[in-house]
Parts: C-alpha cells; sequence; structure tokens
C-alpha cells in the first residue's frame, strides 16, 4: 500500500488522550447527551417499541461502522479540528485549501448546539438544587419549570454551569476531558441502573416492559418508523463532522480505532436502553402519556418520583445522571470551537477558552428562554449537523482517496478492515447521511 503524506500540523505540541478507554469514554460521554435522556425513551415509546429497538440498533451499527471509524480516523490522519482536516483533504486532491470554508460549518454547528445545550444545562443544575430542598414535591411542577425558562429567569444556574464548563476545558484534554468522562460516564451508567432497578419494582411496570419488548411485525414494515430510527441512531452517535473528528485529532497512531469504535456503538446503545428501562415503565406504573424535551425532564419525572418509595433519593440520582450527560456532551461541542481558535489565532488554551465561554455567555443569556431555545437547537440539528456529517464523510471517503482512508482506519488496528470497507462507507454511509438530510427538512428530524 502506497504512503500519502500529509502536511504536518502547525501545533507541534497537540495534545493527546493518555488511555485507549479515555478516549472511548469520551467518546461516549460525548453521544450520550440530554437527547439520549429526553428524546430515545419516548421515540422507542412512539414508533413501535421493540420493533423501533431492532431499527436503532441496525441503523447504530451500520452507522457507527462506516461514521465513528471514519470522523475518528479522519481527525487523527489530519491531527486537526474540521476546518483544518477539511483544508488539508481538499489540499491533497486539488492542491488548493479551499475546504477549510466547508469546515466551517461543522464548526458553527457544534458551537451553536453548545451555546443551547448550556442554557439547558442551567435548568438541569437549578431542578438538581430543587430535588435536595425538596422543592420539587411542593410545587406545581409545570408552572415552576415556566418560572426559570423564561427571559433571563435563570442567571444564577446557568452561570454555575458555564464555570463548570470553563474548569474542565481550561484544564486540557487528558487532564479535564479524559478524566472528567472516565469518571462520570461509569457512573452515569451505575445510576440509571439504579434507577431501572427501582422502576421494576413499582405497580404496573410490566405493562411498560410488555410495550417495550412486544415485537409487532406490522409495525416493522411502517416506513416511518425507520426513518425516526434511522435520525435516532444518527444523532445518539454524535456524528456531525466535528466532535468525533475533534476527539480522533487527539487520539494516538499507535490506537485501535474500530476497537474503540466497536466499544462507542456497544455503550451507545446500552445507554439508550437502560434509560428507556428507567423511564418508559415508570410511566406506565402512574398512568402518564410518554413525553419528549423538557416537559419529561422537569415535569413529568418529578411527578413519578413523587410516587414513589424513596421518591427524594431516585430524584436526586436522576438529576444528577442527567447532569453528567449534559456536561460530557457539552464539553465535546464547546472543545469543536476551542480548537479552532487556538489552532487559527495561535493562542494559548486557557484564552482560547476564555473567548468561546465569554462570547457563549453572552449570546446563551439573550435566548435564555424555552421556546427561542428549543427552535435554536432544533434549526441547527435539522439543517447544520447532518450538513456536517455529510461533507465529512464525502471529504474523508471520497477526497481522501481509497488508500488514505484504509491506511489510517486500519493504523494501529489488531484486527484490519477490507476493502469492502471503502464502497459501504462511500456509498452506504454518505446516501444514508444525504437522506438524514432530506428527511429532516421534510420531516423535522432531530
Amino acid at each position: 500500500m502506497s504512503k500519502i503524506e500529509v502536511a504536518p500540523t502547525k501545533n507541534k505540541q497537540r495534545e493527546t488522550f493518555k488511555t485507549k478507554f479515555g478516549f472511548i469514554w469520551a467518546c461516549v460521554g460525548s453521544a450520550v447527551g440530554i437527547g439520549t435522556v429526553w428524546m430515545f425513551p419516548y421515540r422507542l415509546a412512539q414508533y413501535g417499541g421493540a420493533v423501533f429497538l431492532v431499527e436503532y440498533i441496525i441503523f447504530t451499527m451500520l452507522l457507527g461502522l462506516s461514521g465513528v471509524i471514519g470522523e475518528t480516523a479522519f481527525g487523527r490522519a489530519m491531527k486537526a479540528g474540521p476546518v483544518g482536516a477539511f483544508a488539508k483533504a481538499t489540499k491533497m486532491r486539488f492542491k488548493n485549501s479551499f475546504g477549510k470554508y466547508l469546515g466551517a460549518i461543522p464548526v458553527l454547528g457544534s458551537w451553536v448546539i453548545a451555546i443551547g445545550y448550556s442554557v439547558v444545562i442551567g435548568w438541569v443544575i437549578r431542578f438538581l438544587i430543587f430535588s435536595f430542598s425538596g422543592e420539587l414535591l411542593k410545587e406545581d411542577l409545570a408552572f415552576l419549570f415556566l418560572n426559570i425558562s423564561g427571559n433571563f429567569s435563570n442567571v444564577t444556574c446557568h452561570l454555575i454551569g458555564l464555570l463548570l464548563i470553563f474548569l474542565i476545558m481550561t484544564s486540557g484534554i487528558s487532564k479535564g476531558i479524559e478524566k472528567l468522562n472516565k469518571f462520570l460516564m461509569p457512573i452515569f451508567f451505575i445510576l440509571f441502573i439504579i434507577l431501572a432497578i427501582n422502576v421494576a419494582f413499582l405497580p404496573e411496570a410490566l405493562k411498560g416492559y410488555t410495550y417495550l419488548f412486544r415485537f409487532n411485525l406490522e409495525q416493522f414494515f411502517v416506513v416511518k418508523n425507520w426513518i425516526y430510527a434511522l435520525g435516532q441512531s444518527f444523532f445518539s452517535l454524535s456524528l456531525a463532522g466535528s466532535g468525533t473528528l475533534i476527539y480522533g485529532s487527539y487520539l494516538k497512531n499507535d490506537e485501535d480505532i474500530i476497537y474503540c469504535a466497536k466499544n462507542v456503538i456497544i455503550f451507545d446503545i446500552l445507554a439508550g436502553i437502560i434509560v428507556a428501562l428507567a423511564i418508559i415503565p415508570a410511566m406506565f406504573s402512574f398512568g402518564l402519556e410518554a413525553q419528549a424535551g423538557p416537559s419529561l425532564l422537569f415535569v413529568a419525572m418529578p411527578k413519578i418520583f413523587f410516587g414513589m418509595p424513596f421518591g427524594s433519593l431516585f430524584e436526586i440520582i436522576f438529576f444528577i445522571a442527567t447532569l453528567f450527560a449534559t456536561l460530557t456532551s457539552i464539553i465535546n461541542l464547546f472543545e469543536v470551537p476551542i480548537e479552532e481558535i487556538q489552532n487559527r489565532l495561535k493562542l494559548s488554551r486557557n484564552m482560547s477558552v476564555t473567548a468561546v465561554i465569554a462570547i457563549s455567555t453572552i449570546i446563551s443569556l439573550f435566548i435564555e428562554n424555552a421556546k427561542i431555545v428549543e427552535m435554536w437547537m432544533d434549526v441547527v440539528s435539522i439543517y447544520i449537523i447532518p450538513l456536517g456529517a455529510l461533507l465529512a464523510g464525502v471529504m474523508f471517503f471520497w477526497v481522501c482517496g481509497e488508500e488514505f482512508v484504509l491506511e489510517n482506519v486500519n493504523m494501529g488496528a489488531k484486527k484490519k478492515l477490507g476493502r469492502w470497507f471503502i464502497p459501504v462507507s462511500k456509498y452506504i454511509f454518505t446516501i444514508i447521511t444525504l437522506i438524514i438530510f432530506i428527511c429532516g427538512i421534510f420531516f423535522g428530524l432531530n
């Protein structure tokens, strides 16, 4: 196989993940976010239960095979974020670095989503405080959430969330992002497993399990179910041409990307199932309809905990786990613009983090309203995120060339992928990503 040279990155002191499992947990943390908690159980309940789960697993494995491996290998090969990676790809193929302009799309998408998430993390912190104080047991929950989700109505907790993010990001890749994910993500799984076990003993919980795991063959052939399963798997893997790519750029050359990607896929699927087992049977037990978004987190779940034995304790566990999921996702999103500013303007990491968080703080304070945040997040997740993933797929699988792809995917791998990986990635993955982009426009998929 011929060696294909890539221009060395300008950043000679680029940080790396210290361990393989640190990288895996970081990728799992970026994938398992607030969307897993407030969207996956809803879609599982609404679009066929076991049928949706089977469809979701099929797509997650297919997309993960090409998407996670591809974005990780692309980032590692170029040792750069989206702008630098896209620029190097077009420079290799066309002798022109015009790809940097296309690379700005996933950077922008990641930053905008991070700004929206910074509002949500403020709500989670506020409700975690409420759960400790017992206030959620006394108040009208819908009214309570309405009070904290208006204009400038949750500034203190919002700023606490941004301060937490700032402290983590200034600690760097191995000492900040890697250590945080290695600590928080295993605890996230443990906390939700505890919740799921407790829910199993609730009256009528069996109805929830029956619904979730009953396979209805008729629903298996409903096109809409497949479309939403496809969208859920795509977004749950955090494929956007940004976050996974940027984490890949911090990965050492001797690490096994294929092994890492398999683990990310497995843990991502497990996270969705465990969260669903903690939420759906509980809703059946208390006669509540499946809900998504803020109404699930801040209205429905506290109602369930109110009627549960030791409900206050499990309410605290739930919001701690949700805070962990939100934190690990948001630091991945913020890392993309931070890396770009650090590399482009040749600033120190601390200065880059300060600039990004300061700008984000100003913007996010002015969109601190549930309706604005929902619209803000929808526009980006429907249009910019899948477009960024599509562009990254085209750049790596089409522009860089087959030999380059195989060389960098298999670098450090114990079990190497064969040439079959090329058509699967070039055609199936990129076409599926294009379909998601089109479906997002027509179905509002996010």
